[in-house]
């Protein structure tokens, strides 16, 4: 085009298949029929980015997008169960997990912009295994459990348990995850929420931290995201702070920080230390 540039193609859409399953188990027969060649694609948040940039390296999808076994909440009187599909949007509308889940809601609205929430997926964020993401350190604290469905049956899995390393879980090529659960909690408790970005708006986290602590029995629960390979639940600084010791000094003992192009690692300790002392000392 004469006076102008064009923008190079990054991927041939013809190499890829994508099928759309009518029903969750005609979804699980072809993964067992089939296993390791088709992936799951859910809301495609990140997966279409990845072929924008012509690094989308597998080519045999399932679009899972309108099994309507995978979408809902549902609310019950000891926890509540949200779809895989469930969006960032439909948790930042839900009115028990605004109310009592309140950093997943906001963990919801940290994640990109308008489209992306509406769009965007609980599932997706978690099977993606991004220690950069936002949802799992907020659903690490509250004990979340995953449900993995294949052909093969169910089963149910915590949460802190799913994660293996970076980018690697504990799903099956068979297994696709259907459902997060949730435990509802009495007492009083302390929730707290920060994400500490380049900007303040669709930036990838450099430090993502969620604390819960119960005010009457002290029970702590604290994980971070970007600071290991993996979303990681700090059971060694939860006992340092139970025992009386110093929580800074266990909390840098158990993260494993990296530098990158968005931070280096001293930076992240400093922030994730920083965050720790906020939430220990009651600040917002």
């Amino acid at each position: 085009m004469p006076g102008g540039r064009f923008r190079p193609v990054r991927a041939y859409i013809p190499d890829y298949d994508l099928l759309a399953p009518r029903t969750l188990e005609e979804a699980v027969s072809r993964l067992a029929a089939e296993p390791g060649r088709w992936r799951i694609f859910a809301g495609g948040t990140d997966l279409m980015v990845l072929l924008d940039a012509g690094k989308l390296n597998h080519r045999n999808f399932l679009s899972v997008w309108k099994l309507p076994e995978l979408r809902g909440i549902s609310v019950a009187a000891t926890g509540i169960m949200l779809g895989a599909l469930t969006t960032y949007a439909d948790l930042l509308r839900h009115p028990v997990v605004r109310q009592e889940f309140p950093l997943l809601a906001a963990a919801a609205a940290e994640t990109g912009g308008v489209a992306i929430q509406n769009r965007g997926t609980l599932g997706g964020n978690i099977v993606n295994a991004s220690p950069a993401a936002d949802s799992p350190p907020a659903l690490l604290v509250y004990n979340a459990e995953v449900e993995l469905v294949s052909a093969r049956g169910a089963r149910w899995l915590p949460l802190r348990d799913f994660y293996k390393g970076y980018k690697d879980t504990q799903l099956d090529a068979d297994e696709l995850l259907t459902r997060i659960r949730l435990l509802r909690e009495g007492g009083e408790l302390k929730h707290y929420y920060r994400k500490v970005g380049t900007r303040r708006a669709q930036a990838i986290s450099k430090v993502c931290f969620a604390g819960v602590r119960n005010v009457a029995t002290g029970e702590t629960r604290i994980a971070l995201g970007s600071v290991a390979p993996i979303p990681l639940r700090c059971r060694a600084t939860e006992l340092a702070i139970r025992e009386g010791r110093d929580a800074s000094a266990a909390l840098a003992a158990e993260i494993a920080p990296i530098s990158d192009i968005r931070s280096t690692s001293a930076y992240r300790l400093r922030v994730a230390q920083n965050l720790l002392r906020e939430f220990l000392d009651g600040r917002d």
